[in-house]
């Protein structure tokens, strides 16, 4: 994004391009989605994620225009679209298909959709040529699609896609079909695309990495309902349940009870004959109610000796490590049989691990280090 800080979400006088109004889906006695409301703003890269079964891709669905909801509106630059028919949206979907004509070279893939809607000659060669440069396929223009990778495929389908300007890009799994490092690089030139054209992308994925390392603003849905909204960072660093928590990233989850101690300080008492550990958080709990702490492993801090300074402290054993290359993870074994993650990052060449299993150790963490969150 340029230097101003692009983010349309917190500006009371934005409106938004789409707005889902207390929309509800069901098949049969099925629910999909759930009284569910949101608003995604214009040049916005979207990611909904969740698990199989969330009801993501029935949103998606919705706004092509495949499935009408069963109760409330969904709103585009401020009209109702539930009655407008898909081929007449100002929306283009992009499937993990695909879906490319087999017998048609590149270019004609590109145009076939222009040619459906009667675009002049010279304007359709100009617009094909721009999709071409824009996805870097000058040179494959007269090959057909199986003559060209996976990942030019791709960018095939997106140039399609975009050929037609939409107001609206859905991408549904579009990078499922990719090994895992062609996704990597397609993530950023799908980044790059979307940045130059400006179009708001809507992207479906299970892919929690995928969706934080693309979006503006990443929803994370659980059972048709939206379990959080916010950017990948503020997901990440601060989750609003322990679902969140646990569905972003790696993460250790310790159950406890709270006790206030000061200002937005919480003493958590969490195992028999575990030391209290300490947290602090601006949700306010009552004594003793029931909380779970979020802590990444990258900020647990592992040593031989206890930290003399260390507001949380608690003792181990190496039960596993996983080597990374960048990282290492160790999997400590408390006295309670809990596990606790910590990281370390690789930063010289492993001649000795500094732990290795079994090894009595002690792993740290400061007091804003971990999520406090409600049961």
């Amino acid at each position: 994004m340029n230097s101003t800080v692009f983010a349309p979400w917190d500006d009371p006088q934005a409106k938004p391009l789409i707005q889902f109004r207390n929309v509800s889906k069901r098949f049969g006695a099925f629910t999909a989605i759930d009284n569910l409301s949101l608003d995604i703003y214009e040049r916005e890269f979207f990611a909904l994620l969740g698990p199989s079964g969330c009801g993501k891709t029935t949103m998606m669905r919705m706004l092509a225009g495949f499935e009408t909801p069963t109760e409330g509106h969904i709103l585009l630059s401020g009209q109702d679209i539930d009655p407008i028919p898909p081929n007449k949206r100002a929306v283009n979907m992009m499937f993990q298909s695909y879906a490319l004509f087999p017998h048609l070279s590149i270019w004609e893939n590109i145009a076939f959709g222009l040619r459906r809607d009667r675009m002049p000659k010279a304007e359709l060669e100009a617009r094909v040529e721009e999709m071409l440069r824009l996805t870097r396929l000058e040179q494959f223009a007269r090959r057909k699609p199986h003559q060209i990778s996976g990942g030019q495929r791709q960018r095939v389908a997106l140039a399609r896609s975009l050929a037609k300007a939409p107001k609206l890009l859905l991408l549904d799994e579009p990078l499922g079909a990719l090994d895992k490092k062609l996704r990597q690089d397609t993530q950023f030139e799908l980044m790059d695309i979307q940045e130059k054209t400006g179009t708001t992308f809507v992207i479906v994925t299970h892919d929690q990495e995928e969706a934080m390392t693309v979006a503006s603003r990443v929803a994370v849905m659980d059972q048709g309902k939206l379990m959080q909204v916010a950017t990948p960072d503020r997901i990440y660093e601060t989750p609003n349940s322990v679902y969140v928590a646990d569905f972003i990233g790696d993460v250790n989850i310790i159950e406890g009870r709270a006790t206030a101690q000061g200002d937005e300080s919480y003493r958590i008492d969490w195992a028999e004959g575990q030391p209290p550990l300490t947290a602090s958080s601006p949700t306010s709990l009552s004594n003793g109610q029931g909380c779970h702490l979020a802590i990444r492993p990258e900020k647990v801090t592992i040593s031989a000796e206890r930290p003399a300074e260390a507001i949380n402290a608690i003792q181990g054993k190496v039960h596993d490590i996983a080597y990374l290359g960048n990282l290492s993870t160790y999997h400590v074994e408390l006295a309670n049989g809990t596990i606790i993650k910590a990281q370390t990052a690789n930063t010289r060449r492993i001649s000795r691990r500094s732990f290795t299993w079994e090894d009595p150790v002690w792993l740290s963490w400061t007091a804003t280090a971990a999520v406090l969150l409600e049961n």
